[in-house]
């Protein structure tokens, strides 16, 4: 079949507007899936997926369509995310594409992810087809969200498909409009092999899988293929495509979507955004790929069991073959042990990733408490990076603290407009532009720091607007503030693990709440234990563990009362003597409480 019977599209959406199901029905209409293979959201193969109800990873399938005129065509279908933490996942997915069902719910409208998505669509220069879905539901009001398309996401509306993907109604409009608005994929079937690897996995028997889009030539079975960027060469064992399952094929012509395996053991061999060329008559230049992904979140990733580190180890490299937006570096902490500081691009796809490494690689692990990376200005004019707030330079030698600062896009009804606006100034926020559309939509953004907003502003959010308000957000850079690091000392000793970075005018709070929790899980001595929060040589709280008293008099039947003043002035010169020279039992327990807690107490 020539690439003018081709079409590469993905669904795209914000998070629950129903871009699975439309892709069930797409499947079913097409003869891809029988009523015996079906099962409801059928792309999201994940366990996690079907848990929570959320599509996680990008998943591709091929259809064959007969279109109404007679003409037979090969459909390339990818079911994008829609969560704002895994939009890394749209973005490569739309470089193997040349259009995009933009999927909007009739009755919600256009929320925050509906915007993002269809101006990287737009970007990326894609024919982009509205589709209304739910347009079954009582509450569906179709003239509303086309009116909101056209002023808020900016696209014309005046063709948008009204569909429902729960019944089926308006499915076949969708295909006739993908084979009739998407053009065919563009590239030379002469030229030398270029194929877009977009996606990949590890298989433990067959090594990496590469999911890949072929731009220029062709893939054949058998054919000795190069990896660009490392120069390695391998042998492709199984070419096939994914119908939905792996169908093995002889070979995979310019314009589609090929998935292959090459005895490739090394998963770090294997780069997302990599170009494959024929490694005995190469294309001169590789494709451009994608742009390298700063992670926005940081936390601490250690082995409950310090012999599982290989294990763990080897793990991180597979789940990173899978997941490219997902960063890890060996780390080692004096209360943990070894382990490894990982990137994120948000809370929710950290616990996701903690999730995927426990499951399917059977590990038990300690997730410390999320971090955003800052950068200090030295007094000689060089900038450094802070991963963590103990690896702060001496206080002589900083200027300043610059932190991270993010653009959100805050969409909500205008009722809750209050709300949203006074949870963002109570974060530090600075209001950039407010529009109100209509009496159902408020679009408002906010500069604001991103170590407030990465504990727990999500779901304050969604508390204080009654779950109606959604969110997106972009890196603009970094900006110095009054910030200072905070320091936790266990009887004068700093405890490098518990200190963070956080703005002066919340460090008494933010001091007070993790000496609280250090006291909770520190057992009572011997002698008093002194808890203090500092900055720098000042302590802004203090809490105090009390001594464990022995009853020294016990033995003391009556008689004179001078010998029991004796025995407990001879027990405090004790205890005295005992904080000079003793150290303070600390257990992992403690580091867990702390290092793991919330900002729940701010």
């Amino acid at each position: 079949m020539g690439p003018e019977n081709i079409r590469n599209f993905a669904i795209i959406a914000h998070i629950d507007h129903g871009k699975s199901t439309l892709a069930d029905r797409l499947l079913e209409r097409t003869g891809t899936l029988d009523e015996r293979t079906s099962v409801a959201q059928f792309l999201d193969k994940m366990d996690l997926e079907r848990e929570r109800g959320i599509t996680i990873k990008a998943q591709t399938v091929r259809m064959e369509y007969t279109a109404a005129d007679g003409q037979k065509y090969v459909l390339n279908l990818i079911d994008t995310p829609g969560h704002v933490d895994f939009h890394y996942e749209v973005s490569r997915s739309l470089a193997a594409c040349e259009g995009a069902l933009l999927v909007v719910d009739a009755a919600q409208g256009v929320e925050a992810q509906t915007v993002a998505n269809a101006e990287l669509a737009v970007a990326a220069g894609l024919e982009v087809i509205p589709v209304l879905n739910k347009i079954d539901l009582p509450n569906a009001d179709p003239e509303r969200v086309l009116r909101e398309i056209e002023d808020v996401v900016g696209i014309p509306a005046d063709d948008a498909l009204r569909v429902s993907a729960k019944t089926g109604e308006g499915i076949d409009d969708v295909l006739e409009a993908i084979v009739e608005h998407i053009p065919a994929p563009r590239g030379a079937a002469e030229a030398p092999l270029q194929a877009l690897i977009f996606d990949s996995w590890y298989d433990s028997y067959q090594g990496a899988t590469v999911l890949a889009r072929v731009m220029s030539g062709e893939l054949r079975s058998g054919q000795r293929v190069k990896l660009m960027a490392t120069g390695d060469e391998y042998d492709v064992a199984v070419l096939g495509v994914l119908v939905p399952d792996v169908k093995p094929v002889e070979r995979v012509a310019c314009g589609e979507v090929a998935v292959l395996t090459a005895s490739i053991r090394d998963p770090k061999a294997v780069r997302i955004g990599d170009t494959l060329t024929d490694a005995r008559a190469p294309a001169e230049e590789p494709l451009p790929g994608f742009r390298p992904l700063q992670p926005m979140v940081w936390s601490g990733l250690y082995p409950s069991d310090p012999a599982d580190y290989d294990p763990l180890r080897s793990a991180i490299e597979k789940l990173q073959l899978n997941d490219s937006s997902f960063s890890a570096e060996p780390e080692t902490s004096e209360a943990l042990g070894f382990g490894f500081r990982c990137g994120y691009l948000g809370l929710l796809h950290m616990e996701i990733a903690q999730e995927r490494l426990e499951r399917e690689y059977g590990l038990n692990l300690i997730i410390t408490a999320p971090t955003v990376v800052y950068r200090v200005e030295r007094s000689d004019g060089t900038e450094v990076e802070l991963h963590r707030p103990s690896d702060m330079p001496p206080a002589g030698e900083v200027k300043r603290i610059l932190e991270p600062r993010i653009l959100a896009q805050l969409h909500t009804p205008p009722e809750h407009l209050g709300a949203v606006i006074g949870l963002c100034q109570e974060r530090r926020g600075v209001q950039r532009d407010l529009a109100v559309y209509g009496d159902s939509r408020a679009v408002v953004r906010y500069d604001l720091p991103l170590a407030e907003v990465v504990i727990d502003f999500y779901d304050r959010l969604k508390s204080s607007t009654r779950g109606y308000a959604s969110m997106d957000y972009e890196m603009i850079g970094f900006r110095a503030d009054n910030l200072v690091k905070v320091d936790v000392l266990v009887n004068g000793d700093p405890v490098d693990a518990l200190s963070v970075i956080v703005h002066a005018d919340h460090a008494y709070e933010r001091g007070l709440a993790l000496i609280r929790r250090m006291k909770q899980q520190i057992p009572r001595q011997m002698f008093e234990v002194a808890i203090q929060a500092s900055i720098g040589a000042k302590v802004v709280a203090r809490v105090t563990v009390k001594a464990l008293r022995k009853n020294v008099t016990a033995k003391c039947y009556g008689g004179d009362i001078t010998r029991k003043k004796k025995l407990l002035e001879k027990q405090k010169e004790g205890k005295r003597r005992m904080k000079r020279v003793g150290s303070v039992d600390i257990p992992q327990a403690a580091f867990l409480a702390v290092l793991g807690g919330s900002d729940g107490d701010r």
